[in-house]
């Protein structure tokens, strides 16, 4: 028992200090592990490059040509895109920059449009970045053996493989010659099958070089999408020269599409942490030279023409040019005027339409009065109905004056809104222009407006001019009645006929008969005559109430 004692003190000794030198092999490869992902997850500075790039809408000038680039062969500029081939056989064209780029890293974004009648097409289109420019030779219509990368999109098999569509990557240092007959797959760093042929939407492909990398993202051109990019190929520990000429290149075989572009647009790309340089150190001193001698010849001619101007115009001389320009306060005083000067029109509008309501209301009083004056001397005939027909008429009545009460006090209102933008404009053209006063005169007016808008929302909630409920059914006969009296009229009638037959010769009983029809016939018509007089009347007192109302 004292051997396993005495060990126990060294056995967790041990065991303590592989834990510890455990932990920390953990926590170093842990940070590791997060500084290079943090490092990987920085994107590169991004700065767009305009004397590297065109695109639509304004993209070529009017005599043809495109600014700072250079177009070659069958290449035809327009104003929305550059159509570097058209679609007939054996055509060549191309465009390339002016001007030499020297970025260390940098991002282009192509956006072109193949298109063609058939099923195939030929031979493709190339993009370029060479340290000279391949105006024109036979792989995609530009020169071979370059010196430089070319990112290829062709689209014939010319080895009958049946890959093509194709994305390649081929790099050359000046001394190889592309591979025809194998489509440039012996030579290619990096390739991908994607067909970028009779798409809906124009076809964007992104080429980054950053840090020795090269990657092509391709968007397929099945959605509108700019940002809907997809992984095509990526080129590592790629070299090529710290400066060239970007170009674009197509050409035609016998087949024929038509090469489209419609956009290239360049970004110089720098790491986190660093400045980009000043954009004056990019210019050569030469440039610089040229220009400033540009400027001073356009200076120098702008003084003569104002000492000419001046002496065939002397009265002008001394006076000051800023009192031509409009200052920013007249422009606002300007504005605040014109503004009232439209509510001004508004409200004089609103006037002219309330005066015509007006109008229209005493018409329907008018109408109204005379009628109550002439069915007054008919009130004394003791006809049912009259009372509550002369009800409702005294209602319509009461209503019609306080609506004609509520828009004469909206006139005065209105009245008094167009004196106060009086009293304001008589103000503004006599007092100096900007005052308080003035634009407090002006929101005045605009609350008065805000209460007046109030006003009439009220008015035609309270006083909606509804047709009212119908008078109630006058006491006449009633039609079950009639109808029961009539067949019991008929009845007796038939049954008095046939009684009288049987006791008298037969003509004496028809003269009789006849006779009592007669009388029958006449009573009969009164009823009826005086039922439908009744009904006639109920009817004539609801059209006249929905007339006036």
């Amino acid at each position: 028992m004292a051997v396993p004692i005495a060990e126990s003190p060294a056995v967790g000794a041990r065991l303590l200090i592989i834990t510890f030198v455990t932990t920390l092999i953990f926590h170093s490869s842990v940070a590791d592990i997060t500084v290079g992902a943090s490092t990987s997850e920085e994107a590169p500075h991004r700065r767009f490059e305009y004397k590297y790039s065109f695109k639509g809408p304004h993209l070529s000038q009017s005599d043809g040509s495109i600014p700072f680039w250079i177009h070659t062969g069958n290449a035809i500029p327009s104003a929305d895109q550059v159509r570097i081939t058209p679609s007939l056989r054996s055509q060549r064209g191309s465009v390339w920059t002016k001007n030499k780029v020297n970025f260390e890293h940098w991002e282009a974004e192509v956006t072109f449009r193949v298109s063609g009648r058939g099923r195939m097409g030929a031979d493709g289109l190339a993009v370029w970045f060479t340290s000279t420019q391949g105006l024109e030779g036979p792989v995609y219509g530009a020169a071979d053996q370059w010196n430089g990368i070319g990112v290829f999109f062709d689209s014939f098999d010319n080895d009958g493989k049946k890959n093509n569509p194709a994305i390649l990557v081929v790099g050359n240092n000046g001394n190889l010659v592309y591979d025809h007959q194998n489509d440039g797959s012996t030579q290619a760093l990096g390739t991908c099958l994607r067909d970028f042929r009779n798409k809906p939407y124009p076809v964007r492909a992104k080429i980054t070089y950053y840090k020795r990398t090269l990657t092509v993202l391709i968007n397929n051109g099945f959605t509108p999408d700019k940002e809907d990019y997809e992984f095509c190929t990526k080129v590592d520990n790629m070299v090529i020269p710290s400066d060239g000429f970007f170009g674009i290149s197509a050409a035609t075989g016998g087949l024929a599409d038509d090469h489209d572009v419609l956009s290239f647009l360049l970004f110089r790309l720098t790491e986190p942490g660093q400045q980009p340089p000043p954009v004056e150190s990019e210019i050569p001193k030469e440039e610089k030279d040229k220009y400033q001698e540009e400027f001073q010849n356009f200076q120098q001619e702008l003084d003569k023409k104002k000492e000419e101007f001046q002496k065939e115009h002397p009265d002008v001389q001394g006076e000051p040019i800023d009192d031509l320009y409009e200052s920013v306060n007249d422009r606002e005083i300007r504005q605040v005027f014109e503004g009232q000067n439209r509510i001004h029109l508004e409200i004089k509008q609103l006037n002219r339409q309330l005066a015509m309501i007006l109008d229209e209301q005493r018409r329907y009083v008018s109408v109204i009065t005379d009628e109550v004056a002439k069915k007054g001397t008919n009130t004394e005939s003791g006809q049912v109905g009259m009372s509550s027909r002369c009800k409702l008429t005294q209602d319509a009545k009461a209503t019609q004056q306080e609506v004609l009460k509520s828009l004469n006090e909206l006139k005065n209102s209105f009245h008094e809104s167009l004196r106060q933008i009086g009293s304001v404009q008589n103000q503004g053209n006599q007092a100096p222009m900007g005052t308080y006063e003035t634009m407090q005169h002006f929101n005045d007016i605009k609350e008065h407006l805000h209460t007046v808008k109030r006003n009439v929302e009220n008015l035609v909630q309270r006083n909606a001019v509804k047709c009212p409920e119908l008078p109630p059914m006058p006491s006449c006969l009633s039609t079950v009645h009639f109808a029961i009296f009539v067949v019991v009229q008929s009845v007796l009638f038939f049954c008095y006929v046939m009684y009288k037959s049987q006791q008298e010769a037969a003509p004496k009983c028809i003269h009789e008969g006849m006779s009592i029809f007669i009388i029958f016939f006449f009573f009969f018509f009164w009823m009826g005559f005086d039922y439908f007089q009744c009904k006639l009347f109920y009817l004539k007192n609801w059209f006249c109430c929905r007339c006036f109302f």
